[in-house]
């Protein structure tokens, strides 16, 4: 092929190529992986998602932490704990928080505790005086189980609190001191709650929450 006609040839082509409609990709645009979101990214997710944290949840966080600094709990556990004693509030209708008190006076968070008394667990049930609410569970070796005890001892709690209708006598009772004049144990446990509601509350703020 002659010069002359390679030239022609180039000249079409070009203008074929500029006569060629442009077709917008309807494709979204792929990010390099450094500017996606690290969990998104990790989960091989394709749009950036940020993980929000919920009023509930860093209300929990926050005792969790206050928990295993001050009774030097492994932080695991003490998750475990505070998840389960508001599991067993919302179920029993007991502030999980006074549950966490107790807990704290009763056993300081010593899943395995057992008293002189025969009292077991995190909440120092003693069995023989609870053995209907034990059947379902297999019987009083069921409450060295976190999960079983934090749940009977909140059933009793509020159990007394519909009895005496007075939160300050149902824990006298809890406690198998319904006749101590000063209410040393209770206030124990009020100081106590006290302290976790100061966590709480601060957790609170924090997201604009005060109900």
């Amino acid at each position: 092929m002659n010069t002359k006609w390679k030239a022609v040839l180039a000249v079409l082509g070009l203008a074929v190529l500029g006569a060629a409609p442009v077709i917008p990709s309807t494709r979204e645009p792929v990010l390099p992986a450094f500017f996606a979101d690290p969990v998104s990214a990790a989960s091989g997710a394709t749009t950036p998602a940020a993980v929000v944290e919920t009023a509930l949840e860093r209300e929990q966080r926050a005792l969790t932490e206050f928990i295993a600094k001050r009774y030097r709990i492994a932080e695991r556990a003490a998750q475990h704990f505070v998840l389960t004693a508001y599991r067993a509030g919302e179920q029993h209708r007991v502030d999980p928080v006074l549950i966490l008190a107790v807990m704290a006076i009763e056993s300081r968070y010593n899943p395995v505790a057992e008293s002189v008394m025969g009292a077991k667990g995190l909440m120092q049930v003693i069995p023989k005086y609870h053995q209907e609410k034990l059947f379902d569970h297999g019987g009083e070796h069921a409450l060295l189980d976190p999960e079983v005890n934090i749940h009977v001892g909140a059933q009793i709690l509020r159990e007394y609190q519909r009895r005496f209708q007075d939160t300050e006598t149902a824990l006298q009772m809890y406690a198998g001191a319904f006749d101590e004049p000063t209410s040393r144990y209770a206030n124990k446990v009020f100081e106590e709650k006290s302290r976790l509601d100061v966590v709480r509350w601060k957790a609170r703020k924090q997201t604009g929450t005060s109900a």
